[in-house]
């Protein structure tokens, strides 16, 4: 596939997810500082989507769709007192089925959600290179995320509602 098309796919994929209704509920689950799901979710999918591009043998279209679901649990596990214990190896698993189960992902995007929360979760290490792209991109983001004020990120949200776009003309 050329580059030109390979982007513009991408475009499609990123804008169904953007305004599933589904995907939407992660707005309602608080991430780090001032972030909900949702935000850190496509501001990983940003980075780790420019990363892929950069990179031969690289399924972009996994490395997007796993990143936009990777924290698709869908539970606060702050207020939940039964889900604050491990949350951080259990999330992946819980992320992944829900994949599979509304979104019909294929193995390779199951496999990168599952492996993004690696070293916290030793049983599963990323294997390929979209699971390594995600893995160091969540990390990221969510130290970004952990050291930028509320007001900082909610004045920069506007940009990554045209992600896809506005990452392939700069």
């Amino acid at each position: 596939m050329e580059l030109e098309d390979k982007k513009k796919r991408l475009e499609e994929i990123y804008q169904q997810f953007l305004h599933d209704p589904r995907v939407a509920k992660m707005k309602e689950v608080q991430m780090h500082r001032g972030s909900n799901c949702f935000m850190h979710s496509f501001r990983v999918a940003r980075l780790a989507v420019h990363r892929a591009l950069k990179r031969k043998n690289v399924d972009a279209e996994a490395v997007l769709i796993a990143s936009i679901l990777h924290d698709y649990y869908l539970y606060d596990w702050r207020q939940d007192k039964s889900k604050k214990r491990h949350h951080g190896q259990r999330h992946p698993y819980i992320a992944a089925q829900h994949a599979v189960e509304e979104f019909g992902v294929n193995d390779l995007v199951k496999k990168v959600i599952e492996s993004h929360m690696w070293p916290v979760n030793f049983k599963e290490y990323p294997k390929t290179k979209e699971a390594i792209i995600l893995s160091l991109t969540d990390k990221s983001i969510a130290l970004r995320e952990g050291l930028c004020s509320r007001k900082h990120k909610k004045k920069h949200w506007a940009r990554y509602e045209k992600m896809i776009s506005h990452l392939f003309k700069e």
